[in-house]
């Protein structure tokens, strides 16, 4: 199978794909129905993809497109979803989800709950949701790919976050990714960052 992976590099993507003897295809551009790396794709995987992808690209693959996404949606959709999580206090966690015309909208293919540690910054529990999407994709894939897998529909509202929404807590970001959790949630509450 012809696999499109969209995003940043990753190795464990591509070695998850290519041990199930998938062809796997790169890309990090904005993507549109005519882009000739289309051709011959037969699956799409979008892992932090920074670019919306037209309805027009997803008609072409009818439940074969999907979403790595490091939250536990509907919880943080959008930009940010780790910062998102421990600003609102939301649930930690990844989905695997199909791409539908929303913002992280679709329906749910696999989810697993994330812990962080007290010790965590917002890079290691970056780090940490990684690793818990790459292993969850490598123990689901076998089945997505020959479409065993049934979705289901997100429930409840959960939250949506642009990337201009982070400008607000910018400063409370006093190491940048490496601020640690801890204070983060302390600032973020009004007490001083640590």
């Amino acid at each position: 199978m012809k696999v499109l992976v969209l995003g940043p590099r990753s190795d464990a993507i591509v070695s998850i794909l290519r041990s199930c003897r998938d062809q796997v295809v790169e890309w990090e551009s904005p993507l549109t129905r005519d882009s000739p790396i289309l051709d011959g794709v037969q699956y799409l995987v979008s892992y932090g993809y920074r670019h919306i992808i037209p309805a027009s690209v997803l008609a072409l693959l009818p439940n074969r497109a999907i979403n790595l996404h490091i939250s536990l949606l509907p919880w943080n959709r959008g930009s940010d979803p780790n910062l998102w999580s421990f600003l609102d206090d939301t649930p930690k966690g990844v989905t695997i989800h199909v791409l539908d015309a929303g913002l992280d909208t679709g329906p749910v293919l696999a989810q697993r709950p994330v812990d962080y540690d007290a010790k965590d910054t917002l890079a290691t529990s970056y780090q940490r949701l990684r690793a818990a999407t790459e292993d969850l994709f490598g123990k689901m894939w076998p089945r997505l790919r020959i479409g065993s897998v049934s979705p289901r529909p997100q429930v409840g509202t959960g939250t949506t976050h642009r990337l201009r929404d982070k400008e607000h807590y910018a400063h409370l970001l006093t190491d940048g990714w490496n601020t640690s959790v801890s204070g983060l949630i302390s600032a973020a509450r009004g007490g001083t960052p640590q």
